[in-house]
C-alpha cells in the first residue's frame, strides 16, 4: 500500500509499505478520501511537539471496512466509516470521568500513531463510525473538523439569546459559526479576521456581522455598535487574543479557547474575577462524532461551504503548500485515495 509518509521534519515521501492486518478489536479502512489540518503541517515542518517519526500523518478521514480482527463482527466489512482520532486508554482519571480526549496516555491517530494519509489504515472498532448512505463521502470526510466545534459549543452551551464574537474565520472558525447559527441558534454571531476573502465564508457559514480586524480596532467597532458579546470563541489563538477576550465580554459571559499557542500571554485576573467569566479549553473531541453525523442528517450544518480544494494524494506536496500559503481561496483540502 502507498502511504505519505514524514521521515523526519522537512522530508515528506509517499512509501511503498506493506498492508497490514488488524489487530484484535480493529478494523482496516480502505481511505477513500482525507481532509489536510493544520497540525499535518506542523508535523511536517517539526513545530508539533507530540509528534514522532517517521510518521503517516492524517487525521481526518473516512473510507470503507475491507477486515476486521479478532472480536469484530465480520458484518462490519463494507461499512462506510469515519474515523475518530481519539485514542485513550478508558482507566486513567481524565477517562473515568468522561473526558478521554485529554486522558493521561492519549494518542492521536496520525499524531502518536500512524493516520490516514494512507491507502489503508488499521484503528480501533470503537473509533471508526458508521456513516449512513445519505451522507456523501466528501461531507463525511469533514466530520472530523465539525466535532472540535461540537466540543467546544459542548463546553460553552449557547443559546437563542448569545451574542458571540469568533476570533478567526479559518476552517475551525468556520466550523464554529456554523455550530452557533445553524444548531444552536445564536442571536448574532459576530466574526473577527484579516483575511477578507475569509470574512465572505464566514458570512456564507452565518455570520451575521464581520469585521476586518487588519485595519479596524475591533473593540472600537464593537463599541460603536454598543456590543458587549456574551460568548467569545477564539479560534485564531494569538496570545493577545485573551486578554482583548476578557476586556470585551460582557459579565458573566463565557470564553472558549480551541488553540495550542505556546508563546505566553499576559492576563489581569480583575477582569476576569469582577465580571465572573468562565473561561473554557477545548482539545479534540470528546465522543462527539455522533452528534456531528446527526446534524448533518438534520441539515443544520454545511460541511460542502468549506471546501475549497481537491487533490490525488499523490500530491499531498503541493497541497501543504497551498493550505499553508494561501489563506485567500484555500480553506479546507480534500485528498483523493
Amino acid at each position: 500500500m502507498k502511504s505519505v509518509v514524514i521521515e523526519q521534519p522537512g522530508k515528506l515521501v509517499i512509501q511503498e509499505r506493506q498492508l497490514q492486518e488488524p489487530e484484535a478489536g480493529e478494523v482496516r479502512v480502505k481511505v477513500t478520501a482525507a481532509g489536510i489540518c493544520g497540525s499535518d503541517g506542523h508535523i511536517y515542518h517539526g513545530s508539533n511537539p507530540f509528534a514522532k517519526y517517521p510518521r503517516v500523518i492524517g487525521h481526518e478521514f473516512f473510507g470503507t471496512i475491507d477486515a476486521v480482527g479478532a472480536g469484530v463482527d465480520a458484518a462490519r466489512k463494507g461499512e462506510r466509516v469515519s474515523v475518530d482520532p481519539v485514542v485513550s486508554c478508558g482507566t486513567c482519571y481524565p477517562c473515568s470521568v468522561g473526558r478521554p480526549n485529554v486522558c493521561t496516555s492519549l494518542q492521536v491517530i496520525g499524531v502518536h500513531r500512524d493516520g490516514g494519509f494512507s491507502e489503508y489504515a488499521c484503528v480501533p472498532a470503537k473509533n471508526a463510525y458508521t456513516i449512513p448512505a445519505s451522507i456523501p463521502d466528501a461531507i463525511a470526510t469533514m466530520i472530523e473538523p465539525f466535532t472540535i466545534a461540537a466540543n467546544i459549543t459542548g463546553h460553552l452551551k449557547p443559546t437563542k439569546e448569545d451574542v458571540a464574537l469568533v476570533y478567526g474565520a479559518g476552517p475551525m472558525g468556520l466550523t464554529v459559526i456554523q455550530a452557533l447559527k445553524g444548531v444552536y441558534g445564536v442571536k448574532q454571531v459576530i466574526v473577527a479576521d484579516f483575511v477578507l476573502e475569509r470574512l465572505t465564508l464566514a458570512q456564507e457559514s452565518g455570520a451575521d456581522l464581520v469585521i476586518n480586524n487588519s485595519n479596524l480596532s475591533l473593540p472600537e467597532e464593537l463599541k460603536k455598535l454598543n456590543i458587549s458579546p456574551t460568548l467569545i470563541v477564539d479560534a485564531a489563538c494569538h496570545p493577545s487574543i485573551l486578554q482583548e477576550a476578557i476586556s470585551l465580554a460582557s459579565p458573566a459571559a463565557r470564553i472558549g479557547l480551541m488553540g495550542f499557542s505556546t508563546d505566553p500571554c499576559t492576563i489581569i485576573q480583575q477582569g476576569i474575577t469582577s465580571k465572573e467569566l468562565s473561561i473554557f479549553s477545548s482539545r479534540l473531541n470528546n465522543g462527539r462524532f455522533p452528534q456531528v453525523i446527526e446534524w448533518i442528517e438534520k441539515g443544520m450544518i454545511q460541511p460542502e461551504k468549506l471546501i475549497t480544494h481537491r487533490f490525488p494524494y499523490t500530491d499531498v506536496e503541493a497541497a501543504l503548500e497551498l493550505f499553508e500559503k494561501d489563506q485567500s481561496s484555500c480553506c479546507k483540502i480534500l485528498l483523493k485515495f
